[in-house]
């Protein structure tokens, strides 16, 4: 059974990306552009993962949607990993304070992308993961 992807990402580009990265498996992959939308979507498709950029416009940021994400009984178990061009200590503990499983720092390669999708799906962990992890 496939599994269901929701990129939350204002560049398209990096959404592109993502969705390259996944297009040899069977994930469907949807796709958001800001924050407002893709927490509608994460509470409608209930997606067996998430990719959420953490710098988006408008009024949900990453970390914001992460937060209201953990908070609803509905979606508090989905898995998150959060995307940032920032991988500076503080910005890794907010995203992992905030809820994420993991953080993967922006760029990534999309065989590592690839890789931690099918780890993370394989084990549906709850529990965050080591951001230094591979």
């Amino acid at each position: 059974m496939a599994s269901k992807i929701l990129v939350i990402e204002d560049q398209a580009e990096i959404r592109r990306l993502i969705r390259w990265s996944l297009a040899e498996t069977d994930h469907q992959v949807q796709e958001a552009p800001n924050g407002s939308l893709g927490l509608a979507m994460a509470q409608t498709l209930r997606p067996d993962l998430i990719y959420l950029d953490v710098m988006m416009p408008g009024e949900l940021d990453g970390i914001a949607v992460c937060q209201q994400l953990r908070q609803d009984p509905a979606t508090a178990g989905l898995l998150i990993v959060v995307l940032s061009a920032d991988a500076s200590q503080d910005n890794k503990a907010r995203a992992l304070a905030a809820g994420a499983n993991f953080f993967l720092p922006k760029p990534f390669s999309p065989a590592k992308l690839l890789e931690l999708t099918q780890v993370l799906l394989r084990n549906k962990t709850q529990a965050p993961v080591d951001p230094e992890a591979p």
